[in-house]
């Protein structure tokens, strides 16, 4: 069971998982250094220990103890309870959710060792019916024949990236590689967009890109760039290829992908648009581009 501990100080040195979150630059440094991110509202929270990420620490205002009660119950890690006030001059925002926890980060696998190892994860959540699980299991077991991963070209916007992982969750992509300028998905901002999904997605980062996508190609994959590209074929004519192990390529937010990774893809891939619109955003785009790629 954790200790509830209140706390009155602001620059009590407890809290220093919980200062300057605004300060995006700041964060983005300290966090992966030290090896933490924050989770923020209750079902985030409880999304990320189900996941199996271990929580250094709790800050919570006092009406969401008895909401967090079960989770206080079942952890050992110190509960620091203060006041909205508080909260708001430690963190640097008002903090409407009430709750937030340091939570520390896993290892990332190795780009070959998460190529070999991805495939199909069913998550049932709160399925109390055992009629409907039990129907439902025999569809989790099956592992499709083909297997579809994005690869996040130097996404620098937090809210982009987090709802690119949301996507990816919900299309059923199989994992998750980031370019190495790429955004941190752990981010506060990237994590509450994907509403936890980034915990649920297999994901790591890539070391020497573009030469990575060898790494690809020796695995089998197909890879396929979204641009807009002369020589680009449609998602639906990608689609229509049925290729069995496939790469989606996303670019960086107004730019795109970069012209050495256009030139190491297998394929160039449109959306094609109507109304005099070029371009959607480039998380707009991976849910088009996932859904239309999805294993039937």
């Amino acid at each position: 069971m954790a200790e509830i501990i209140t706390v009155e100080d602001p620059d009590d040195p407890r809290l220093r998982d919980y200062t300057g979150l605004t300060d995006v630059e700041l964060r983005r440094r300290r966090e992966p250094a030290e090896g933490l991110f924050i989770a923020e509202g209750e079902k985030v929270i409880r999304r990320a220990r189900h996941a199996g990420y271990e929580m250094r620490s709790m800050l919570l205002s006092a009406k969401w103890v008895d909401v967090m009660r079960d989770v206080i119950d079942e952890v050992p890690a110190p509960v620091y309870a203060v006041s909205p006030d508080l909260a708001e001059r430690v963190t640097g925002y008002h903090v409407h959710r009430g709750a937030l926890a340091s939570m520390q980060r896993k290892p990332l696998p190795d780009a070959t060792e998460l190529l070999r190892a991805t495939r199909r994860i069913v998550v049932m959540e709160a399925v109390n019916d055992h009629t409907n699980i039990g129907a439902m299991l025999p569809l989790g077991l099956q592992r499709s024949a083909g297997q579809r991963v994005a690869i996040f070209e130097d996404i620098v916007d937090h809210a982009n990236l987090g709802a690119a992982f949301r996507n990816a969750a919900a299309l059923g992509v199989d994992a998750v590689f980031l370019t190495p300028r790429c955004a941190d998905p752990l981010y506060r901002r990237a994590v509450k967009v994907s509403m936890g999904a980034v915990f649920h997605v297999p994901w790591t980062r890539l070391t020497s890109w573009p030469k990575d996508i060898e790494l690809f190609r020796r695995h089998g994959f197909v890879t396929a760039a979204l641009c807009l590209g002369e020589k680009s074929i449609t998602i639906d004519e990608l689609a229509a290829r049925r290729y069995e192990k496939l790469a989606l390529m996303l670019g960086t937010e107004g730019e795109g992908l970069s012209v050495d990774a256009l030139r190491a893809a297998d394929e160039w891939v449109r959306i094609p648009m109507a109304a005099g619109v070029d371009s959607l955003n480039v998380a707009a785009a991976s849910a088009v581009a996932f859904y239309a790629t999805r294993l039937q």
